[in-house]
């Protein structure tokens, strides 16, 4: 285990970086690599410049009707990374957008962040294209493109939206030697907003500041164990705060280096963790099912060959995998097929007011010990829960007392930092001195000491695929469906990560729903609206009418009780799809018993019998 490099500087990017650069060992230390490129501390930094300069040559003066915003719809590219550091060096502030955001939900965020400049992956162009009359702030000149590095197919761009081209042409091109802008940024100082999704409305922008990115690349890297040896793995996408905060900002503290994928893929994983040398790798939940998937799929499900191949592959240096909704199964076969020494279960969100790190030797399915004392499980009516308590089946026998809402009860948020522009988000999620995290979890006490373990979201929130994302936004796409009245969106029970999607669906009367004709519907709504594809439903079911709340709300928590049990709701409609499914199809009590049969194997049992 190599030792971190050491590096005196303040806590702000451009400082940080400027101190790698310089630093005998670390400025000629490759940090970044994807595919055949490699970018050096040293190469970061002068990109990194490059681009603040260009920056400010189309963004000053900055003004309060003017801020120093720039939005970006990017994949992974060395060049995302020399964005955020242009920003830190810059003074301005990052916007992340999710790529999968369409239509105007997509023209919505990037109006509410106020950006003035939106740099966009050519792959993404045609959605940007689309909501171009909607976008209030950015003028059509700083909407500029990043070309895709294979010039075939390349999409038509008038004169000066090529990003680089036009970046070559105003400032100089690539190795052009630049002085910092003369600008003074503080540890303070937003850097990054990063877009996770409000249970109304558009998404909301968590702000985080450069001393954020700084103390959790500490911290993480510090857990972790992490010196300038040690290579991570960005394929988990870098607008969100899971790649960023786990993956990218650790291996910069120790001055280490990160492999970079553009996106996930799971036949990819093993080739690119084996050809960069990659020691540490973050993830959410299903990713990791479907490496299993794709290595059983390529060895047959061989064990001793899987050992032989991967495990013990003298290019195989991958030690620790850091994350969050892995089913404990995964864990163990993970840890076994990669020989790494632990998989850490984490709980935590951008905005990082309440945060756990499962260590080796933590009760199973938990993730991890709650170090804060302010943390606390909170019923409904504000009254902390008590622990759980187990039967000798390891089932918990109070379950409806014990599982209340995480919370963080202190006259400060911690390292939360309020939503951008968004003064009611922040007061509903920090009042009356309470945080209120709105996941659902329950402690167990062993010796003392206080384990936190995650149990879901609340009724208005849905994770799926490590992203959390409004149940109310689903369920009014849905409705927007000529034939539906009324619909509800909710999370259930999934066997292998964090969430599925479900909609309830209250049908016009006379109507008979079309299973093939809805499914086809929400497709559109994916290729041609504004619905992401986690937000397709997995399940529906169909309702004459729905259960009410004394202000006419629609009782969601009553459906995601029953979800879609087939003991509970024996004769109700009920549809689902699978991969590769081109129809909804009926969900009968045999498909049930299928699914608790792999419920099971993921040791997930309970999550349908609550």
């Amino acid at each position: 285990m190599s030792e971190p490099l050491q590096f005196m500087a303040s806590f702000t990017l451009g400082a940080q970086l400027e101190a790698r650069a310089a630093h005998e060992v670390c400025g000629s230390k490759v940090f970044l690599m994807q595919d055949d490129r490699t970018w050096t501390y040293r190469q970061l930094r002068d990109e990194a410049l490059r681009t603040a300069h260009f920056l400010r040559g189309r963004l000053e003066p900055v003004r309060d009707g003017a801020p120093g915003h720039v939005a970006m719809l990017l994949e992974n590219h060395f060049e995302l990374v020399s964005l955020l550091f242009g920003c830190a060096y810059a003074g301005y502030t990052l916007f992340g957008i999710n790529t999968g955001l369409r239509g105007e939900t997509l023209a919505g965020v990037v109006n509410q962040s106020r950006a003035r400049m939106l740099i966009v992956d050519e792959r993404l162009l045609p959605e940007v294209e689309r909501v171009r009359g909607l976008l209030t702030t950015v003028p059509s000149e700083n909407i500029l493109v990043l070309r895709a590095r294979v010039a075939g197919g390349r999409t038509a761009l008038s004169a000066g939206h090529d990003w680089l081209a036009a970046m070559e042409k105003e400032v100089g091109p690539v190795g052009t030697a630049l002085e910092p802008p003369a600008v003074e940024v503080e540890p303070a100082s937003n850097l990054m907003v990063i877009y996770t999704s409000g249970t109304t409305g558009l998404p909301k922008g968590i702000n985080n500041n450069h001393m954020k990115l700084c103390a959790v690349g500490m911290v993480v890297s510090s857990n972790l164990g992490l010196g300038q040896d040690d290579v991570g793995y960005a394929c988990m996408p870098l607008f969100h705060s899971n790649a960023i905060f786990v993956g990218m900002m650790p291996a910069f503290w120790v001055g280490g280096g990160l492999g970079v994928s553009e996106r996930f893929s799971a036949s990819g994983f093993t080739p690119d963790v084996f050809r960069y040398g990659v020691t540490f790798w973050n993830y959410v939940g299903e990713p990791v099912h479907y490496v299993l998937a794709a290595l059983a799929k390529q060895y047959g499900g061989d064990e001793k060959t899987i050992a032989a191949e991967v495990t013990r592959n003298p290019k195989n240096r991958f030690r620790y995998a850091v994350g969050n909704g892995a089913a404990p199964p995964d864990i163990d076969k993970f840890v076994r097929w990669f020989g790494l020494d632990d998989m850490f279960e984490l709980y935590g969100s951008t905005e990082a007011a309440i945060s756990t790190f499962r260590r080796k030797g933590d009760p199973r399915g938990s993730v991890g010990e709650i170090t804060d004392p302010a943390v606390k499980i909170l019923n409904e009516k504000g009254g902390e829960c008590p622990p759980a308590e187990l039967g000798a089946d390891g089932k918990i026998l109070n379950y409806h007392d014990a599982v209340g809402e995480i919370c963080r009860v202190a006259p400060d948020t911690s390292l939360f930092q309020g939503y951008f522009d968004n003064p009611e988000a922040n007061h509903s999620k920090y009042r009356d001195g309470v945080y209120h995290s709105g996941d659902l979890g329950h402690v167990l006490e062993r010796d003392g000491t206080r384990f936190l373990y995650f149990d879901g979201r609340t009724d208005d929130w849905i994770r799926k695929d490590g992203e959390n994302f409004s149940a109310l936004q689903v369920a009014r796409l849905l409705q927007e469906h000529p034939d539906v009245v009324l619909a509800a969106a909710y999370g259930v029970p999934c066997a292998v990560s964090d969430e599925l999607v479900m909609a309830a669906l209250k049908l016009r009367e006379g109507v008979a729903f079309d299973p093939q004709a809805f499914f086809a519907y929400c497709e559109e709504q994916i290729t041609g609206g504004s619905m992401d594809r986690k937000w397709f439903p997995d399940f529906i079911r169909l309702v004459d009418e729905f259960d009410y709340t004394n202000t006419a709300k629609i009782l969601v928590r009553n459906l995601k009780q029953v979800h879609f049990c087939r003991k509970r709701l024996p004769d109700a409609p009920l549809f689902w799809r699978t991969r590769g499914s081109a129809a909804y199809e009926p969900f009968t009590a045999a498909d049930y018993d299928g699914l608790r049969a792999t419920f099971a194997k993921a040791e997930r049992l309970e999550l349908l019998d609550r």
